[in-house]
């Protein structure tokens, strides 16, 4: 035991649990959280108006301007994260006033991932009924009515489903940013568990990094098949029928 504890890698990972491991963990956790929401917030209204828009469907806007907004969407989605921070490095120099640090890997994760949400949420909206669509047009609705009391509501386990996968892959882009002065646990993975060859620090970032996509995807599915309406009608299907089955097993 008195060995184990000599061990320099021991000692500092142990040094670092109390300070550096936990606010790590809580930089990794701002910076997805805070990103996420501002990619969401652009990238929501660009992946409805992509459906929305187009000829024949509710809202459609002209074709040059749908040219242009999915051109956009595809030059972002197909730059990759590493080379995207880099060339963004003057716009974060210039809205958070640093291009290093954990502050500094929020506008490049924005820009990144609004692109990405917005397809996500397009994917999401496109599953809707075009039948329910149709049957709200035909009672009058107005464009935003079928928008906000159909097309969103209709799709929402999607939609949660999406924003987990969402959420995951900003988490993961945050850990990339770690490699070009970054905070959080891709910071400590590369700084100091790589770089230095403190393999214990190494894996335990990893390690919690995985924990932490296990729980946001366990809670990201759990709430997505709650509120899928063709799962509930099932269970209420297999209650009925196990019902039946009792009470003619009864009689």
């Amino acid at each position: 035991m008195s060995d184990l504890l000599q061990n320099a890698e021991v000692l500092r990972l142990l040094e670092m649990s109390k300070d550096g491991l936990l606010f790590a963990i809580w930089e990794t956790l701002y910076v997805t959280i805070v990103s996420t929401f501002f990619a969401y917030v652009i990238g929501l209204p660009l992946g409805v108006i992509t459906v929305v828009g187009e000829p024949g469907g509710v809202l459609p806007l002209p074709r040059p301007v749908m040219a242009v907004l999915n051109f956009v969407i595809n030059i972002l989605r197909s730059v990759p994260f590493l080379i995207l921070m880099v060339v963004v490095i003057p716009l974060s120099r210039l809205v958070v006033g640093t291009s290093i640090g954990t502050v500094a890997t929020i506008v490049p994760l924005i820009v990144a991932a609004s692109p990405f949400v917005a397809r996500l949420v397009e994917a999401s909206l496109r599953e809707v009924d075009g039948g329910v669509v149709e049957a709200a047009q035909s009672m009058g609705c107005s464009p935003f009515q079928i928008i906000t009391k159909v097309i969103l509501p209709e799709s929402r386990p999607s939609l949660i489903s999406g924003f987990t996968t969402a959420f995951i892959t900003i988490l993961s882009y945050g850990a990339m940013a770690g490699a070009i002065g970054g905070g959080g646990l891709g910071s400590m993975a590369l700084n100091l568990g790589y770089q230095r060859r403190m393999k214990i620090i190494l894996w335990v970032s990893v390690v919690v990094l995985v924990i932490l996509v296990q729980i946001f995807q366990s809670v990201g599915t759990r709430a997505a098949v709650r509120l899928d309406k063709r799962v509930r009608r099932k269970d209420r299907k297999q209650q009925a029928n196990t019902k039946k089955a009792e009470k003619s097993g009864l009689q």
